[in-house]
């Protein structure tokens, strides 16, 4: 049927938009929905978890349930499921409020431990740099990680961050302050 002009045209809605994680067999990639908040704070509760990020130990369910479902709407929380079960999450997460800082977000992302070097981890930073590269116009990512964390490294580097530096007893973990790097994927080098 052809269109007339000022004939108003209605949109269909899309189906949420889904990806099968390559290499990581029956899990999905999907966009977090506040229900999501118990496998979340599940995922956070995982030892692996808590050491390698700036959370804490027993995290609240209640709390988790009020960060999922108060997200941003510069943020984006993506979830790896299992059947029905989140296994892992990550997010984009706006730097500053600042316009001049829109081109950058950070990334964090925890993984339990035992879908850990199964390809969840790459397949949920894959999305967000998809959606960071192509839908949000964002062409700087920045993280921090333990400098002990080889497994999380490998990863960012096979993604093109890179280390800008050292954060010295950057935080408290296990009793102890440990370092961590500030690393950082530049999508377009900046001209000089």
């Amino acid at each position: 049927m052809p269109l007339r002009l000022r004939q108003e045209i209605q949109a269909v809605p899309r189906a949420p938009r889904l990806k099968r994680a390559a290499g990581a067999a029956g899990v999905l990639i999907r966009r977090a929905e506040p229900q999501d908040y118990e496998g979340v704070a599940l995922s956070m509760a995982d030892e692996s978890a808590y050491t390698g990020t700036l959370q804490t130990p027993f995290p609240s369910k209640e709390m988790w349930r009020k960060r999922v479902a108060d997200l941003a709407d510069t943020d984006y929380l993506l979830v790896a499921c299992a059947g029905d079960r989140v296994i892992g999450h990550a997010g984009l997460h706006r730097t500053s409020k600042s316009p001049r800082r829109a081109h950058a977000m950070m990334v964090g992302m925890a993984i339990e431990s035992a879908w850990q070097g199964k390809g969840v981890g790459t397949a949920l930073l894959a999305a967000l740099i998809d959606l960071a590269d192509n839908w949000l116009n964002v062409t700087r990512l920045e993280l921090t990680v333990f400098v002990d964390n080889k497994r999380a490294l490998a990863l960012y580097r096979k993604f093109g961050f890179e280390v800008e530096g050292t954060y010295r007893a950057y935080a408290l973990r296990n009793g102890r302050f440990t370092d961590s790097y500030a690393m950082a994927r530049i999508k377009e080098k900046p001209l000089k």
